[in-house]
């Protein structure tokens, strides 16, 4: 455990993540963890300091975690999950003094809001809407493929539905006729509604401090909720300039003074640029874990100096590399799927196993035997992570993983 500086800020981080509370006992900064009750006993064995709480309820007792974190001294707070977001709002609220802390919180929540702030702002983004029951989703994807005169008889364009307010790839679905509006259930709605664009997706991470990015890295989706890769492509990494342009327009638009934001965007084949949505937490698929591969730093960190109020210039100059010249090479995961409805155990194809960019897996052997119906995009079964000099090679390796059947 390295030595805590009680000069620097004492941090609070708001949920359960191994990887973080490894990162912050190598880190100069005390911490507490706030997280459920299930993970107390492992805590107290451990000697990992711990609040216990109940991100569930949302309730009078509200203030009471704010309250009991100022009281510990604690200067911030730091959110590592989508549904600890806006609690930390509420929290940094109280321990910086400053209430507009709250209803960013909830803008970087609702994905509805986000993206109506961001039209306000002059940001683009596609068409969207909210949906209250099967009949909105109807109207929009009419609505939308009206819009692109689209005759009787020719394939509706694709429109896609999001929860308001889960990370990633829950709860997303693509729809493009009446029976897939069918499947969904009730207990989806309500939702967000959007257009489908053609283009290149792609993710940022950015740290902020002073209103000022610190590090921008640009993750690569080879697909979306299979596989990403960091750095991007030289063919992406030639947009760094406009999309610093974009990222600094969203720290105007949203008020973003400090922090960590996970951005995500559309470039078209014409180069128009249109922002999809913003996370005010880590992004999934072990992207912090990718980024310290590539370039030595550890994320976590990277992201408690810039949450941190007693956080200096110096040690955020010495503390970043030059994006993409200082990467050691391009770390990159895929997220495995069953690709059969049977399946008996656990085989990583050989030419993966054998292939010189492959590191290792989190897979495990499969419980059952049946494979649940994906709806929407699902959740993977477990990651397996990939190391190299050559991006294409690396963007080409993790497509092919998708052809490949890892439970048999």
């Amino acid at each position: 455990m390295t030595e805590k500086n009680p000069d620097k800020g004492y941090i609070a981080v708001l949920g359960w993540s191994l990887n973080c509370i490894d990162a912050l006992e190598r880190f100069d900064r005390r911490y507490v963890v706030v997280a459920p009750s299930w993970a107390a006993d492992y805590a107290e064995q451990n000697d990992i300091p711990f609040l216990t709480w109940d991100f569930e309820r949302l309730n009078e007792r509200s203030l009471e975690l704010a309250e009991t974190l100022k009281e510990m001294g604690v200067d911030v707070a730091i959110p590592l999950f989508e549904e600890t977001v806006e609690w930390a709002g509420a929290v940094n609220s109280v321990l910086l003094g400053n209430p507009r802390l709250l209803g960013q919180s909830m803008l970087f929540r609702d994905k509805s809001l986000m993206k109506r702030r961001a039209q306000l702002g002059g940001i683009r983004v596609g068409i969207f809407e909210e949906a209250m029951d099967h009949s909105d989703v109807i109207r929009f994807l009419k609505r939308v493929n009206q819009t692109l005169l689209k005759l009787d008889g020719d394939v509706n364009d694709p429109i896609h539905m999001k929860a308001f307010d889960k990370a990633g790839c829950l709860g997303h679905r693509v729809i493009r006729t009446s029976d897939d509006v069918a499947a969904i259930s009730d207990d989806e709605f309500p939702a967000l509604l959007e257009s489908h664009l053609d283009g290149w997706e792609f993710a940022v991470e950015a740290w902020i401090k002073d209103r000022k990015i610190q590090f921008l890295n640009i993750s690569e989706y080879v697909t979306l909720g299979y596989s990403v890769f960091v750095p991007a492509t030289p063919e992406l990494e030639k947009w760094r300039g406009r999309i610093t342009e974009q990222i600094e327009k969203l720290i105007e638009v949203f008020d973003i003074d400090f922090g960590f934001i996970h951005p995500e965007y559309f470039v078209t084949s014409d180069g128009t640029m249109y922002f999809g949505e913003v996370a005010y937490r880590p992004p999934g698929f072990n992207v912090f874990e990718l980024i310290e591969r590539a370039y030595g730093f550890n994320a976590y960190q990277a992201t408690v100096l810039a949450f941190d109020p007693k956080t200096t210039s110096e040690e955020l100059a010495a503390f970043f590399p030059e994006p993409v010249k200082d990467a050691k090479g391009h770390a990159g995961c895929f997220g495995v799927y069953p690709r059969r409805r049977v399946v008996s155990e656990l085989h990583i194809p050989e030419e993966t196993e054998n292939h010189p960019y492959f590191e290792f897996h989190e897979l495990m052997a499969p419980m059952e035997n049946k494979v649940t119906k994906r709806t929407a995009f699902g959740t993977h079964w477990g990651l397996v992570y990939f190391f190299g000099d050559d991006p294409e090679r690396m963007r080409d390796l993790l497509k092919a993983q998708e052809e490949l059947d890892y439970y048999i």
